[in-house]
């Protein structure tokens, strides 16, 4: 909690505002602390809520912390396999990506990916005339892969519902611990 807390500060600190440790953002770093440290973890967390309210700020917090760790050499004892860099992307700039196919590989077979912004994108994109839908593509592989998936989002469950469709939504409940952050944008002038 302590790593995730002073890397949530920094990355606060970083976008030139004002850290504030109120109820809000001590309750996020709590939910997710706990699911980074629950016996059996959903493979996934999403957050979700409104814009301006730390979701982003909190994803990137946590590829600081984890990103850390692994320059410090704490996941050794896995094995040389086990890599654990987080890598984010903006949803918007994931479908653009999908039209290099070599290049989209390689973003789905990343151990552990971020998509920030989720819903940003258009959900249909044309490549030589073809329709693909590359997000709905991108989380199906890492569902049947397991594959850790970070994932922020101003969208309600029923609007996820509608843009990708029941099957993208019922995998999303397997495979995502959804934190859902209640409190206003940061962004506003405090007067």
């Amino acid at each position: 909690m302590a790593l995730l807390t002073a890397s949530y500060k920094i990355e606060v600190e970083r976008r030139l505002r004002k850290f504030e440790f109120d109820e809000n953002t001590q309750s996020n770093l709590t939910r997710l602390a706990d699911y980074i440290t629950a016996i059996t973890p959903k493979f996934g967390v999403m957050l979700c809520g409104t814009c301006g309210n730390g979701k982003s700020t909190l994803m990137y917090a946590f590829q600081q912390a984890l990103n850390y760790l692994a320059d410090k050499n704490h996941f050794d004892f896995m094995g040389n396999h086990f890599k654990p860099k987080m890598t984010i992307y903006d949803s918007y700039e994931l479908s653009q990506l999908a039209r290099d196919i070599k290049e989209f590989t390689l973003i789905k077979n990343k151990p552990l990916l971020g998509i920030d912004d989720l819903g940003n994108e258009p959900v249909e994109i044309l490549d030589f005339g073809n329709p693909i839908h590359p997000i709905i593509r991108l989380i199906e592989y890492r569902y049947i892969n397991q594959s850790f998936t970070f994932i922020t989002t101003n969208l309600t469950a029923k609007e996820i519902r509608t843009k990708y469709g029941d099957r993208i939504a019922d995998r999303f409940n397997e495979m995502l611990h959804v934190i859902i952050f209640e409190d206003g944008s940061y962004r506003k002038n405090k007067q």
